[in-house]
């Protein structure tokens, strides 16, 4: 973990790249998904933030996912929207939204998009991230992305705002793993619709597969308003009232 005002125990500026390079060594499949610590969204100090020092950068997700990558097959749900079903007895789980980023061969990743944990000030982000004299207007709402490492963050956005680092995620949804989209957000510029999440979901390979075979889950398609809309109380019952109706 990077320590406060963004550095590293040496003083040297995050190396963004070995973090991308570590967190694509320990891919999400290495993790199984019913072990993971849980998070505890009552309480989200500002030295939590701190975290988001980045891995965000390391939010490469996997290393099969390039900057300009074409949406993945529907052969997989990348970029479609795993559903829980009312069967669903795991308290992490019940009731959730989660946006597939990643799935493939090698196991899937995804983030929770309607569990709001809470808000804090844009400001304490970016002192978080060692830009103390940023301008900064607003609030960050943050988001429970997933019971896995809790303490990373990651992005998502529209595709109005792209940079080298940019992943496609679906047609209207993308990732970037670079500190330049929060500071823009910070000034209430970049991406109209973006959802900053800690935490991830990750399943090994054919984990999920087995899971939704014994219907603790249903997938639908997803659409900019289950992904970004701001009424995160009413998701589930929208994508629950959506199943058996996207093929």
């Amino acid at each position: 973990m990077l320590s406060p005002a963004g550095a590293s125990p040496s003083g040297k500026a995050p190396d963004f790249e070995s973090g991308i390079r570590r967190f694509e060594s320990s891919r999400p499949n290495s993790v199984p998904r019913r072990e993971a610590p849980r998070l505890r969204p009552a309480r989200l100090p500002a030295v939590v933030l701190v975290a988001v020092v980045w891995v965000l950068a390391a939010a490469t997700v996997v290393a099969a996912i390039a900057p300009g990558d074409p949406i993945h097959p529907r052969a997989y749900l990348s970029g479609r929207l795993l559903v829980a079903d009312d069967s669903m007895d795991d308290t992490r789980f019940a009731s959730t939204v989660i946006l597939m980023v990643a799935h493939d061969e090698g196991g899937a990743f995804g983030l929770v998009v309607n569990r709001p944990l809470g808000r804090r000030p844009f400001r304490e982000l970016l002192q978080g991230l060692g830009d103390k004299d940023g301008p900064s207007v607003g609030e960050a709402e943050i988001h429970y992305g997933g019971p896995v490492e809790p303490l990373r963050g990651y992005v998502l956005h529209g595709p109005d705002y792209r940079s080298l680092a940019t992943r496609d995620v679906n047609s209207f949804t993308v990732m970037t793993p670079t500190l330049d989209v929060i500071r823009l957000l910070a000034r209430g510029d970049g991406p109209r619709a973006y959802l900053i999440a800690f935490g991830y979901a990750g399943w090994a390979p054919g984990q999920l597969e087995g899971e939704i075979a014994a219907g603790a889950w249903f997938v639908i398609d997803a659409d900019a308003a289950l992904v970004f809309g701001k009424d995160h109380a009413g998701k589930w019952q929208r994508a629950r009232a959506r199943r058996g109706v996207d093929l």
